[in-house]
């Protein structure tokens, strides 16, 4: 198994699509948590469509981890502070434990919480299972300029490879006696000898990549060749214009309700 930032490099099913394709998808499930009226239906898109995909594409129990501890701090603030002091005329309480919150607090708060995991977990399936130059490259190709895809590309690997050198660069300070671990008051002061490493790094890196596209002619006027092919059969053609159907039907109806 190999990994470039989130992408996990598994034979599964997502990694056989088109990017395009994917990333349409990613739009209509993003759109429709936000467009269907029905509560909790970031809950229903999550079980329906995202896991079975997470796991026909063997990313699934790291997707469910990521997608849980980046969320569930965000989830437990939200029901708690909405469930006590959500504004609401409505006086229902609902009882859970020893605790009372409002009906309608609870309420707004799941239904927000399950919006959450789709933005989020829509757009995380999508980098874990496409390599971020095969992304970039295929934005590239369908007219985004250049300069925004190097700019994507940078931000898609050089943001996990400096969470992979904190590590590192902990673990070394570590052996030279540096406390990390312990009160807060120690992970506070491990925190400051890390912060110099990790920016001059981050400055050689980011001049490295600047002269290595240098050398390639990036600037170069012209049209460009690439190493790799990206297939986009037929058939997928047709899923992203289906999808987009999907999606502006969508629309088209909420629209029409509002208006009715």
């Amino acid at each position: 198994m190999h990994r470039t930032g989130l992408f996990i490099d598994r034979a599964g099913f997502l990694q056989r699509r088109n990017p395009l394709t994917k990333g349409t998808g990613v739009v209509l499930l993003v759109g429709a948590t936000f467009l269907l009226p029905a509560p909790l239906t970031g809950i229903v898109l999550l079980i329906g469509a995202l896991l079975p995909l997470a796991f026909a594409s063997a990313v699934g129990w790291r997707f469910l981890e990521i997608l849980l501890k980046t969320l569930l701090p965000v989830l437990i603030s939200l029901v708690l502070v909405q469930g006590f002091f959500f504004p609401s005329p409505d006086p229902t309480t609902v009882a859970v434990g020893p605790l009372l919150f409002r009906r309608a607090g609870l309420e707004f708060a799941l239904n927000t919480g399950s919006r959450l995991l789709i933005v989020a977990g829509a757009p995380l399936l999508l980098f874990q299972t496409t390599h971020p130059g095969v992304l970039v490259q295929a934005l590239t190709q369908r007219g985004m300029p250049r300069s925004v895809g190097y700019i994507l590309l940078v931000a898609l690997q050089l943001i996990p490879a400096i969470g992979e050198r904190a590590v590192g660069v902990s673990e070394a300070q570590r052996a030279r006696g540096l406390e990390t671990e312990g009160s807060v008051l120690q992970r506070i002061r491990g925190v400051v000898p890390l912060i110099s490493p990790l920016i001059v790094g981050a400055l050689i890196e980011a001049e490295e990549r600047a002269m290595a596209i240098e050398a390639r002619a990036f600037n170069a006027p012209g049209p460009k060749t690439w190493i790799r092919d990206i297939p986009d059969p037929p058939v997928e053609r047709m899923a992203r214009t289906v999808l987009l159907g999907m999606l502006g039907a969508l629309v088209v109806w909420r629209v029409v309700a509002a208006i009715g």
